[in-house]
């Protein structure tokens, strides 16, 4: 069995994989604080819940953006797993060529997920990953990563909105059913989700007209997906896994 870990700004998703079937997956909060002890107790428990053993762990790879943690949950992988993590970073094999001005720059969400979509659903491609912060990622038809954009993410909007203004309070992030709104806490979904979906649209397309290939199927990921997704014109499908898929991929080109 194989371990991925895909760490994000707020939150560690967890697969595991027996060879292609993804037998299970958690989300854990990211916490720069925690021990590798803490983490390494965490992930014990969720295991145990399920009747996974750190000794049926094989190999774990893991992407980040969150460079201050990588120390500890490389140390919790050696620790308790007893395996030397494979990182996705410079040198590692993905079958992406990176067509950025400095490829060490883009984050290893977004090649992870480049290497999935592609693998997946070939080429030409958007990936939009609704994450802390929106990413929009360029892939070309013969597997190049093109570049893209990144936007503030949608919780990221709400949170300022509240912290920012006096009276405006916290919603939830939930779809009203009209943008016209009589009250304060729907007027505020409506404009962050209505408007978050006009942004993607319009992001989208423009990206599909420099590519020059209208064609280019466009994929979303990340936790609010599905509900960008419904009200998207441009989006053609959500797969809320791609990450854990790129790193089992990227496991399999690196194994040997």
């Amino acid at each position: 069995m194989v371990l991925v870990i895909d760490v994000g700004n707020t939150n560690i998703v967890l697969g595991i994989y027996e060879g292609r079937k993804l037998l299970n997956f958690w989300r854990v909060k990211t916490d720069e604080g925690k021990t590798s002890d803490e983490y390494g107790m965490i992930i014990s428990q969720l295991f145990t819940l399920q009747n996974f053993k750190f000794s049926d762990i094989e190999a774990v790879t893991i992407s980040s953006v969150v460079p201050p943690i990588m120390y500890t949950l490389e140390h919790m992988t050696r620790k308790y797993i007893g395996k030397e993590p494979l990182i996705v970073g410079p040198g590692i094999k993905t079958g992406i060529n990176i067509k950025y001005d400095n490829p060490k720059e883009v984050g290893a969400d977004r090649i992870v997920n480049a290497v999935a979509a592609y693998e997946l659903y070939g080429g030409p491609l958007i990936i939009v990953d609704f994450g802390t912060a929106t990413t929009y990622c360029a892939v070309s038809k013969n597997g190049e990563y093109l570049g893209g954009a990144i936007s503030p993410g949608v919780r990221i909007s709400v949170d300022a909105l509240f912290e920012k203004t006096a009276k405006l309070p916290r919603v939830e992030l939930v779809k009203p059913g009209t943008v016209i709104c009589k009250n304060t806490i729907n007027s505020i979904q409506s404009g962050v989700i209505y408007g978050y979906v006009g942004q993607v649209d319009y992001i989208v397309k423009r990206m599909k007209k420099e590519l020059g290939e209208t064609n280019a199927k466009v994929i979303a990921t990340g936790g609010l997906s599905k509900l960008i997704a419904s009200e998207s014109e441009t989006i053609d499908e959500v797969n809320g896994l791609l990450t854990l898929e790129g790193l089992r991929i990227i496991y399999e080109r690196n194994r040997e």
